[in-house]
């Protein structure tokens, strides 16, 4: 038997197969038909009302236990187009196609079929231990968090006009910290994200007459180089914020100017202030060099995705957190400061009036640490989340993750 470090909690050997046939089977957001349909299967044999289909491909769990508060405890199950490179022997090889009718691999590289086992493990303790908590559990397995969509479609499809309302809503999220340890951050935890798809039009000519041509190759060149003016010299220093070209297509040949060229962006914030700043000098920025250069036709802006900035209640989190510490230790407890990764959970707690209290589970194999601190050079040289080569160990991070899911529902449910 598997136990949960520094807790007597055996974990069945049954939930580490699960999550190494869901880490095997991984699929694309608003595709997690099979995943969704084991997770309805288990909670209904643990007796949990269960609905499925809302967000599209989303499953809520519901146990109503005596009188008392409502938790929502959300997990996603989502994974990424990404060509798995761990050499484990549970690794993914499928494929899916995208939304662009493409054929893409797939790969559980942020850790999402781990926040499903985790949730479902927990899902059981509770439904077996109904003496050691009171009140209302929501249990929410989310589609689509790497499309930034999933919350939103599940709040649009009456999320909490057919499910009671939390008072709290709890998660977490594996990262690339000493398994074993357990961090979280108040207020602004996680970045609130803008993608952004930039057409750029111009007048394509042959290579040897650029006379006859508007080329739309230089007037993405000065974009991307005037964009980086935005964060060095409009953003008080202050402020952080990021704003990163990613994507730079234009042309097929050495010898053609082609008609138009495409950017993609990403720009991460803290406020809204920020944000709407960085996105009105995009806008300015992008216009402005196109007419300088004498385009045909003004260039196009469209939002490609959308993520708000995670905000986590610092009550609510000291909370939980302090749950961890009087289990854990609290030398096992952390403050990661304020993350430039992004996550939609927030929504869920936005849209329902709930607190939010959202933490990252360590789930790297310890002994490459030093110091094991948000200081250890480690953490710029270990495998992160989105990485080919990222996979969390499951002895102790799946223990760990069924344990603190638990602790924070009894400690926000408590028998009465």
């Amino acid at each position: 038997m598997l136990v949960a470090a520094q807790e007597n909690v055996p974990i069945d050997p049954a939930l580490v197969d699960l999550y190494k046939d869901l880490h095997r089977h991984p699929e694309l957001g608003f595709q997690e038909h099979r995943t969704s349909g084991i997770v309805a299967e288990r909670l209904r044999a643990l007796g949990y009302e269960v609905t499925t289909g809302i967000g599209r491909t989303g499953v809520v769990g519901l146990l109503e236990n005596g009188t008392g508060p409502t938790a929502l405890l959300r997990a996603d199950m989502d994974a990424l187009p990404v060509k798995e490179d761990t050499g484990l022997d549970y690794a993914s090889t499928a494929t899916a196609t995208d939304a662009n009718g493409k054929t893409v691999p797939v790969d559980h590289a942020c850790g999402h079929d781990l926040h499903t086992t985790c949730l479902l493990g927990a899902a059981e303790v509770l439904a077996n231990d109904k003496t050691s908590w009171s009140g209302t559990l929501v249990l929410v397995f989310q589609p689509a968090e790497e499309l930034g969509a999933g919350a939103q479609a599940l709040v649009d499809d009456g999320l909490f006009d057919r499910f009671p309302k939390p008072d709290v809503v709890l998660g977490q999220h594996v990262a690339p910290l000493p398994a074993g340890k357990i961090a979280g951050h108040a207020g602004a935890s996680y970045a609130g994200s803008d993608s952004l798809r930039i057409r750029i039009v111009g007048k394509g000519a042959h290579g040897s007459m650029p006379q006859s041509s508007v080329d739309p190759v230089v007037i993405a060149a000065s974009t991307v180089l005037r964009l980086q003016t935005i964060i060095s010299r409009e953003i008080p220093s202050t402020s952080i914020a990021v704003l990163t070209v990613g994507s730079v297509h234009a042309g097929s040949a050495a010898n053609v100017i082609p008609g138009e060229a495409e950017l993609q962006l990403n720009i991460r914030s803290y406020d809204e202030a920020t944000r709407q700043h960085i996105l009105d000098s995009v806008e300015r920025i992008v216009r402005g060099e196109a007419a300088t250069s004498g385009a045909p036709e003004e260039p196009t802006i469209t939002e490609i995705e959308r993520f708000p900035v995670v905000v986590n209640d610092a009550d609510a989190l000291a909370k939980t957190l302090d749950a961890f510490a009087a289990w854990l230790g609290p030398d096992k407890i952390m403050d990661p400061g304020a993350g430039a990764g992004s996550e939609d959970v927030g929504i869920l707690a936005t849209s329902s009036g709930a607190k939010l209290s959202y933490w990252l589970l360590g789930g790297t194999d310890p002994s490459l640490f030093t110091t094991g601190d948000m200081n250890d050079p480690a953490l710029l040289k270990v495998p992160s989340n989105h990485s080919p080569h990222y996979a969390p160990v499951i002895d102790p991070t799946l223990g760990i993750g069924v344990t603190a899911l638990v602790t924070a529902a009894r400690t926000w449910l408590p028998a009465g």
